[in-house]
């Protein structure tokens, strides 16, 4: 039953990765996100259903168009596959799972015997899936085309916002402030967390940007370190940063030895903030607790 039920989370990922692609070509070329058929961006032919099957499509037709026979871009394939991979990923996170045969856990147990997910679970999981949807759109989007879409982070930064307010601000917490208003203290906190990380590491960002008058970064990624902060909250914001400007300075050194960059080159940093940000989502408390313990 856990294959099964793994099996149809990487597909609906798979559906969501392919939907992510033609986001990203669509935003580039100002097509409306929602009318139209997709088409071929060689020769604009009009793609049917059997064109459009994530990742099988693409090696039944050997990455060439079936019209044209031009080549397909592996970004599709890829962004398929890794979106598939991140939906699993997250779904086991969020219930602790394995993807082991034997792989159990009490809360998911528990789900399963009464035949459905609690509402707040459910809308937890949908939320981080979501995020994963919109990183995965401004990683791509960035990496082909250095530049960060507003359209989509905005989208993200007002369902971050809402998500922690709403998780705050539940039901059971209303009415548990009715009898005890000196809970309204924890709620504060709690709603605080986000929206100090968020300004933090935004203001952080920001620092640079007008330090280097927008030669070291840009704009944009003052946009998705807010976008960071608020999904993520203290400390898991600094593991998430702390990994991009490790990450990146790797690349960035390896890159200028093998002589595909230089010092002046422009080189996208969200994708270096976002994989940080799945660190922190995945790891991020490991990587804390390995740190209090070998420093403290």
């Amino acid at each position: 039953m856990f294959f099964l039920l793994f099996f149809f989370i990487f597909l609906i990922g798979l559906i969501a990765g392919s939907f992510a692609n033609a986001i990203i070509y669509r935003l580039d070329t100002k097509e409306s996100i929602i009318l139209g058929r997709s088409h071929c961006p060689q020769c604009s032919h009009t793609l049917s259903w059997k064109d459009l099957i994530p990742v099988f499509s693409f090696l039944v037709l050997r990455g060439k168009c079936r019209y044209c026979q031009k080549p397909i871009s592996w970004q599709y394939p890829l962004v398929e596959l890794a979106m598939g991979i991140l939906f699993l990923s997250i779904f086991l996170w969020q219930f602790n799972l394995s993807v082991d045969s034997n792989a159990q856990s009490i809360q998911f147990s528990i789900f399963l015997s009464q035949g459905v997910i609690p509402w707040k679970v459910a809308f937890q999981l949908f939320y981080y899936l979501l995020t994963v949807f919109f990183l995965v759109i401004i990683f791509v989007y960035d990496l082909k085309h250095y530049l960060i879409p507003d359209e989509i982070v905005y989208l993200a930064i007002v369902i971050a916002f809402l998500f922690q307010l709403f998780r705050t601000l539940n039901f059971e917490f209303v009415l548990k402030f009715v009898r005890q208003p000196a809970d309204w203290n924890l709620a504060f906190k709690t709603l605080v967390n986000p929206l100090l990380s968020a300004f933090f590491a935004s203001a952080f960002f920001l620092l640079i940007v007008l330090i280097s008058r927008e030669k070291w970064m840009g704009m944009g990624d003052v946009k998705v370190a807010a976008l960071m902060g608020l999904s993520l909250g203290w400390p898991n914001i600094v593991v998430a940063l702390f990994s991009a400007f490790f990450f990146g300075a790797i690349i960035g050194v390896g890159l200028i030895v093998l002589k595909k960059k230089n010092l002046k080159s422009e080189v996208p940093f969200a994708p270096f903030l976002i994989t940080g940000t799945f660190i922190a989502i995945f790891w991020g408390e490991k990587v804390i607790n390995w740190y209090l313990n070998f420093f403290l």
